[in-house]
C-alpha cells in the first residue's frame, strides 16, 4: 500500500486528497461517521481516516467487523492513513511506499491547542492530562525515523512547508517516485493556505529547555531542506530523545492511572442489606 503518515494537524489529509485527485484508490472515508459536523471546520475537504489509520496488522486486518481480508499483492497502489504509532505496528508486507509529512513544531502546536478548543469533547478535561503538542511531534518524528532506519522500507520525507511553497514540484517529484498517479490533476487539491499561527514559548511546557527546541528546529530543517542526517545529528536525536522519553512514560503512566481511578469509582458498591 502507499501510506500517508505524520502526526495529527500536519498535513496527512492534505496529502490523502493529492492521492484521491490523482485517481488511486482510497482506503478511508472523507467524513467518518460524525466527523463533518464536529470537526468538518478544521478540513472541510475531508479527512480520509479508517481503522487502519492504527496499524495495518493482525488487530486490523482482516477487519474486526467484517471479516474483510486487504491482501498485499491486491492493494499496492491503495492510499491509506496511518498515523505514526500505526505504521510502527503495520506489517512491512503492507508497505510498498510511505509518504512522511512533518509541520514546523510550533505551527503544529498552535493547530492542535486551536483544535482541542473548538471540540466539544475537550469540555472539562484536566489540561494536565492532555499531552503538550510539541512532546507529541518529537515522539512521533523521531518514532518514525528509527523506524525508517530500522526497518528500511521506501520513504519519501517531505515538509508541509515545502508542499505549499512549491506544489507543483513537490507532487511531481512524489509521483514520479510512486510510478502511479496523474500529477496534475493531484496538483488541484493543494489550496492555498493564510499564514500558520505559531505557538509562543509561554505556552510551552515547564522542563522544555533551549537545547531542546534548537533539536526540534534543526530537525525540521534537516527535512524541510531535505539534507542528510550526519552521525553527530542522529546521536544529538538519540541523546535528544533519552531526555524527553521517560517524560512521555510518565505522562502516559498517569493517564492509565487515572483510567484505572474512574473505572474502579464508577463501579456500583456493595449495597447493605
Amino acid at each position: 500500500m502507499i501510506l500517508v503518515s505524520g502526526s495529527k494537524r500536519s498535513g496527512t489529509s492534505m496529502w490523502m486528497q493529492i492521492l484521491a485527485a490523482a485517481g488511486l484508490p482510497v482506503i478511508g472515508e472523507r467524513f467518518p461517521a460524525s466527523w463533518e459536523a464536529l470537526v468538518g471546520h478544521a478540513n472541510p475537504d475531508g479527512f480520509y481516516e479508517s481503522q487502519l489509520g492504527a496499524g495495518i496488522y493482525f488487530r486490523t486486518n482482516p477487519h474486526p467487523l467484517t471479516g474483510a481480508y486487504l491482501f498485499p499483492e491486491q492493494t499496492r497502489e491503495h492510499a491509506v492513513k496511518v498515523f505514526p504509532p500505526g505504521l510502527l505496528r503495520t506489517d512491512v508486507a503492507f508497505i510498498d511506499r510511505v509518504i512522511v509529512t512533518i509541520r514546523a513544531w510550533r505551527e503544529h502546536s498552535a493547530s492542535v491547542l486551536h483544535l482541542r478548543e473548538t471540540l466539544p469533547s475537550s469540555e472539562g478535561v484536566d489540561p494536565s492530562l492532555l499531552l503538550p503538542p510539541v512532546y507529541e511531534w518529537w515522539s512521533e518524528a523521531f518514532s518514525m525515523l528509527r523506524d525508517v532506519a530500522t526497518r528500511r522500507y521506501p520513504v519519501h520525507f517531505i515538509s508541509y512547508g515545502r508542499l505549499l511553497e512549491d506544489p507543483k514540484r513537490q507532487i511531481s517529484a512524489v509521483f514520479d517516485w510512486l510510478g502511479v498517479g496523474d500529477a496534475e490533476a493531484a496538483l488541484a487539491a493543494v489550496r492555498p493556505r493564510s499564514p500558520a499561527p505559531e505557538v509562543a514559548d509561554a505556552e510551552l511546557p515547564p522542563g522544555l529547555d533551549q537545547r531542546h527546541i534548537a533539536t526540534f528546529d534543526a530537525l525540521y530543517d534537516h527535512i524541510h531542506t531535505s539534507a542528510p542526517l550526519s552521525p553527530a545529528f542522529v546521536r544529538r536525536l538519540n541523546e535528544t530523545d533519552s531526555v524527553l522519553r521517560p517524560r512521555l512514560l510518565a505522562h502516559n503512566a498517569r493517564l492509565k492511572a487515572v483510567a484505572v481511578d474512574r473505572l474502579l469509582a464508577d463501579r456500583p458498591g456493595d449495597e447493605g442489606p
